[in-house]
This record gives C-alpha cells, structure tokens and sequence, in this order.
C-alpha cells in the first residue's frame, strides 16, 4: 500500500474514528512496578490539603498565653518578611481545646470527630515553609519549589514507584475547584507525562470524556485499525520509544473506560457506610462523597491521591486574612467527619497501615490579629504552622516539635518542607536523595539539595 492510501489523521478525526480515550494518552500507562529503594512502610498516599492556611493556634497547637494576653501589644515586630512593622496584639483561639481520651493531644473544638481519631496521628507542630503568599507556599508544599514550576509530589511518587493496576492511573487529584497554582500542582513536568495526576471533578460527570460515543464493538474496531496504522507509523521510525509509550495508553484508556465509573460510582456503597461518612444516599460532590471515592481509588490500587478542600476555590477557602476566624467554623465542619470516617473506614477494611494519610496547609496563621487591636482576623504565617501523618506505620498518638508560647516561631525540631517530603518517599520506600531525574543537564529530585527524614514519628 503507498503512503497516498493510507489515512491520515485527520480523516481519521473526520470519519468519527477518534475515540474519548486518546484524551487520556498524556495520563495512563499500563502498570509497570518499580523496585523501592527500602522496605515500603505504605503502598499508598492519601494527601489531605486543607487550602488556603487553616490557623494552627486554633486548630492543633493550643496556646493558654494567647487567652491570657488576648489583645496585648507585642510591638512592632515584623516577624515574617515583607510585612510592614506595625503594632501587634495578640488573638486568643475561638475555641476552646480539649484533649483526645487515648493519648491526651489537645485539639480545638473545631475538629472533635478528628480529635478521636489522633491516638492514630503523629501531629507535628513545628512546620516551616519559606513563603508568606498562598501561590508561591502552595507550589512549595506540593513541588518543594516557591519559584520555578517544578514535577508534583504525586507525580515524584507515580514515576518512583508506578501504579498497581494498569487500567486506572498512579496519580489522581480530586479538586472541586481549581486552587492556587491550578494544574501545576499535579503537573509532572519534566518527568514523563504519564505521571501527571489526572483531575477528577466531584459529581455525576468526574472525568469528562469518559464515556465513548460508540458502542463497545465499534470502539474495539476503531482502535484495532489505529493499533495498525500507529503500528505501521511506529515501525518507520525504529520503534521511537516515545512512540511505544503513546500508542500504550490507548489499550490503557480502555481500561479505564470499563474501570473508572465503577471506582467513582459511589451508589455501591453501604447505608452504614455513608452514614459513617455523612453523606447522603446519591451524593457523589461533598467532601464525604470525595472522601469515599478516595477509599474505593486506593482499594483498586492508585498509587497517590490528593483531596484539595475549598469551596470555591481561592475565594473560598481557609484563608483568614482580613476575614472573620469564625469562617473556620465552615471548612472545619465540612471535612471533619469525613477525614475521621476515613481513617475508621480504612481501619476496619485492613488498609489503614498500607496507606498514608497526610493532613496539610501552606502555612498557618499569626497568632496576632492581622487589622490591629480587637479585629477578627490572621495573616499568613509560614514560621511555624502544623500538619499531620497516619497509617503508614507511622507512630500515632505522638506530637513533633515545638513553637513557642504563642506560637510565632518553631522553639523545637523544626521541619521543614523539604524534610516533610523526604518523609512521605521515606514511609513510601524511597530515598528522597536518590529518587531523581536528569533534566537539563543536572539531577532534579523533590527535595532538591535539602530535606532529612522525621525519624522520631516513625515505628523502627
């Protein structure tokens, strides 16, 4: 046959031979498992990122001398850079601490069905990142990078360790709304596309173009005659890797048609189940329903997947600055049944030590009001804020680190950003200092020339 008869692609288009599943071939390769550098601790990370800086003084770092002192001055210093030197008084917590019956962590009233569950967490309270604005700390938590766009944690992980099931991805990120930073927090970047997280959007339609327009049969033979003519295109070129990789996700976009409804199709699910979570019989776009999607991805073997909580976006989120404190109060009561649902859930179906939670922010808060004396609200505050870990074999029942009595700066075991991640690959099975990617010309890795595991929150 001469190259005039072939069809070309676009004919191909034309003809209705395109299937939804070529959208897919930036995503999904099938599955090929990677040696870990050191025993695994989890096979699986949930990340919980609560957008936009919840306040670590009123969440899981009480401070008794900020009621003693409330609206006390303490000067004008200027405690992180960029801020102007303005007087500061201090904000006491609106809400009172208490603490959990098993290990005595204290934590606010904001989160009581999570306070129950952190006998199971190891709560660190000396986190530290290195910007002040939401873009930048947020790039930061997720690439380690507050400047240059840099591969995402999920997408580090996918291409260290792959995913278990090659009809679903390795990297999945379930975002209501599009948050700082938008795509580039799950983006791979350099790294190769197939490690780039795929976006599911909460509701009856979570992954656009899922369902094919064509029946089964007509779709098989639509991707039978593209199978030839990659094949073809593929053998005139000495079998471009890159090429091999391409027409791969084809057969892997099919899977997913036939697997990924099901993994999201929450109406499976027990009433006791939804109860648990606090969802409603048919709800598939609260943070309960996202929170069970998560469950049922983890169970069919992704790899890494990220729940990012905002309610609209950047203009709704825990961000307290020049806002009431009391907005807390609604993103607390959205996401705290749920994450203390999901460790339970975990726990009962034998998941719960094969699989990280990680519970983070960009920053916290000033432990000042930000408007001046008496005003409602917290600035941004990255010297010292708190995260926390569960599963994964890690220690529960413990506290990591320290700020000070009012909570300005960490007094004790810092960790940094950097060291937060090279944990997470740690837990995972990787050394965060050799999992790297040569680009450019030199070495890139998560933690760039930084980072050191949080030894003391783990079990030996």
């Amino acid at each position: 046959m001469s190259d005039s008869a072939l069809i070309s692609r676009r004919q191909l288009l034309q003809a209705g031979l395109g299937t939804s599943a070529g959208l897919w071939l930036p995503r999904v390769l099938p599955a090929e498992l990677a040696a870990p550098h050191h025993r695994p601790r989890a096979k699986h990370v949930i990340m919980l990122y609560m957008s936009g800086g919840y306040s670590h003084v009123d969440t899981f770092d009480p401070k008794p001398e900020l009621t003693k002192r409330h609206d006390q001055s303490i000067g004008n210093e200027a405690a992180v850079s960029g801020q102007p030197k303005v007087e500061r008084y201090l904000k006491a917590p609106l809400w009172k601490f208490r603490p959990n019956r098993e290990c005595g962590t204290e934590v606010s009233d904001l989160f009581p069905e999570i306070r129950k569950q952190m006998h199971e967490v190891a709560l660190i309270r000396s986190m530290n990142c290195d910007h002040r604005d939401h873009g930048e700390a947020t790039l930061q938590l997720h690439t380690g990078s507050t400047t240059a766009a840099m591969p995402g944690m999920g997408a580090w992980l996918s291409y260290g360790l792959k995913s278990f099931n090659p009809n679903l991805p390795s990297h999945v990120v379930i975002s209501e709304h599009r948050p700082y930073n938008g795509p580039q927090l799950w983006d791979a970047n350099f790294l190769p596309a197939v490690n780039t997280g795929v976006r599911v959007m909460p509701g009856n339609d979570p992954i656009p173009y899922l369902k094919s327009p064509t029946s089964h049969n007509r779709q098989q033979l639509e991707l039978s005659l593209l199978q030839k003519l990659n094949q073809r295109h593929l053998d005139r070129r000495d079998h471009d890797p890159k090429l091999t990789g391409r027409m791969s996700t084809f057969k892997a976009a099919s899977g997913l048609q036939r697997q990924a409804p099901e993994a999201l199709d929450l109406s499976q699910e027990s009433k006791s189940t939804l109860e648990l979570y606090g969802a409603a019989q048919g709800d598939q776009a609260s943070y309960a329903a996202q929170c069970i999607m998560t469950r049922r991805l983890i169970e069919r073997g992704v790899r890494f997947v990220e729940i990012i909580d905002a309610v609209g976006a950047c203009r709704d989120n825990w961000d307290a600055a020049h806002r009431d404190m009391a907005s807390h109060e609604k993103y607390a009561r959205r996401v705290d049944q749920p994450i203390a649902a999901l460790i339970t859930d975990l726990k009962q179906r034998g998941l719960f030590e094969e699989t990280l939670l990680v519970f983070c922010t960009e920053f916290g808060r000033s432990p000042w009001a930000q408007d001046g004396k008496g005003t409602k609200s917290r600035t941004h505050h990255p010297n010292a804020f708190s995260c926390w870990l569960a599963g994964g074999n890690v220690r529960g029942g413990v506290i990591h680190g320290e700020s000070d009595d009012i909570g300005n700066y960490v007094v004790k075991d810092l960790v940094h950003i950097h060291d937060f991640h090279a944990t997470i690959l740690h837990i995972m099975g990787l050394d965060h200092e050799q999992l790297t990617y040569r680009h450019a010309g030199r070495d890139f890795r998560l933690t760039d020339v930084h980072g050191h595991v949080v030894q003391q929150i783990l079990h030996s």
